[in-house]
């Protein structure tokens, strides 16, 4: 028995908006969240995150805890490594970032005051960390990989109707209840996973990796470009290339989305588009939470940021690396800024705040089209992340 509790650092704040509403392990990456590929080695996984999350992410402590750094990606050779580590011995990186530490007691926060270090270790296994918001897309495939071996191991995949054609230079593994017709997939070398009661609808072509996972949409003729993940729940249309939507989110329509990554709850209307190249082809910067300004992320394919509950009008154009933080609502012609603030409501031809009540009026209208309810935890989370991003909204001062 392993209590594995995954606890944020400083990626924390790398990865906002999208960690604006969740840990950094509630993230997915591949075909699942951080958190459910360490469900593979244990039964008993929960976070250490910030108090104003807790509520909703609980932590659970039993008499021997191993507390494994959110970012981290596990490995058969790296659990190895932690679960054999004695009580009060820390495992960092050659960086000297913690991994993990193992301890019977308590503990709240992981810094050098509040944890009593025994014994230390320098781990030579090769890690694999979503240290920030482009990692996502970036190590997208080997975490599809990864995932797809795991998830599959042991199950057998449905058949295809002959009204599809498969290029095999690959794996393509088709759950129980998936409808898939009259589409072109081709895995191109890497992996095609369609999760329970997915849709591929007639004419629709995959080449490369792809995670569509349970219950989403390829709506008609939708083309994908590998290594993309569609979180469960999300209708997708249009052209999408290397890019991760989170779930319960619809781009249901024509577009371009490319080297991107979509919060939950967000809807990117009809023909909306990302540039994900800039014109001089160089490198893409970010917004960086932490600095208060934009970083250079060193790619050069680089497009959209999206915190959760975030929306976008018909015909909106996003440039080259843009970042949009949580419950932002975008509209009207031209290019909105590279960085918008939560609570935006506007576009290119100015913005003002996206009042709470009018917040909370969408967002459970929104989620109780998938029966999910918005209750009074996730209420007091939008209230926190409002309150905290005053500082960007600089039409308010």
């Amino acid at each position: 028995f392993m209590n594995i509790i995954l606890f944020d650092d400083d990626c924390w704040q790398n990865l906002l908006p999208l960690t604006y509403t969740k840990p950094v392990a509630a993230l997915r990456v591949g075909i699942s969240t951080i958190k459910e590929k360490w469900e593979h080695y244990s039964n008993s996984v929960s976070f250490l995150t910030k108090d104003y999350l807790s509520k909703k992410y609980k932590t659970n402590y039993s008499a021997d805890n191993l507390y494994i750094n959110g970012c981290l990606c596990p490995n058969d050779a790296l659990v190895e490594e932690i679960t054999t580590l004695e009580e009060g011995t820390i495992l960092k990186n050659e960086e000297g970032n913690i991994l993990a530490y193992r301890r019977s007691r308590e503990i709240n926060s992981l810094d050098a005051n509040s944890i009593q270090v025994l014994n230390e270790k320098v781990t030579k296994v090769a890690l694999f960390t979503i240290r920030n918001t482009w990692d996502i897309f970036s190590k997208n495939e080997a975490a599809i990989a990864w995932d797809f071996d795991k998830i599959t191991a042991g199950k057998k995949s449905q058949q295809l109707n002959e009204t599809n054609t498969v290029i095999n230079n690959g794996k393509v593994f088709i759950e129980e209840g998936a409808k898939v017709n009259c589409a072109i997939l081709n895995p191109d070398g890497g992996h095609i996973y369609i999760g329970k009661n997915a849709e591929i609808m007639e004419g629709s072509v995959v080449r490369g990796s792809l995670a569509l996972c349970d219950n989403s949409v390829l709506k008609l003729a939708t083309k994908i470009y590998g290594p993309t993940t569609v979180g469960p729940q999300s209708k997708v249309g249009g052209e999408v290339n290397n890019s991760v939507i989170q779930g319960f989110s619809n781009k249901g329509h024509d577009g371009f989305l490319g080297n991107s990554v979509i919060g939950e709850w967000c809807n990117l209307g009809a023909d909306t588009n990302t540039s994900n190249l800039k014109n001089n082809y160089a490198h893409v910067r970010l917004w960086d939470y932490g600095t208060g300004r934009f970083a250079d992320t060193g790619l050069q394919f680089c497009g959209l940021v999206m915190g959760d509950h975030s929306k976008c009008g018909i015909n909106t154009m996003f440039n080259t690396g843009t970042v949009i933080g949580v419950s932002a609502n975008i509209f009207g012609s031209g290019f909105p800024r590279n960085f918008i603030p939560s609570f935006s409501w506007g576009g290119a031809n100015g913005q003002s705040t996206y009042k709470l009540n009018k917040v909370f009026e969408v967002a459970e209208i929104v989620m109780s089209r998938r029966k999910i309810e918005l209750d009074d935890t996730e209420k007091k989370i939008l209230e926190y992340i409002f309150e905290n991003t005053t500082q960007y909204r600089s039409w308010e001062k």
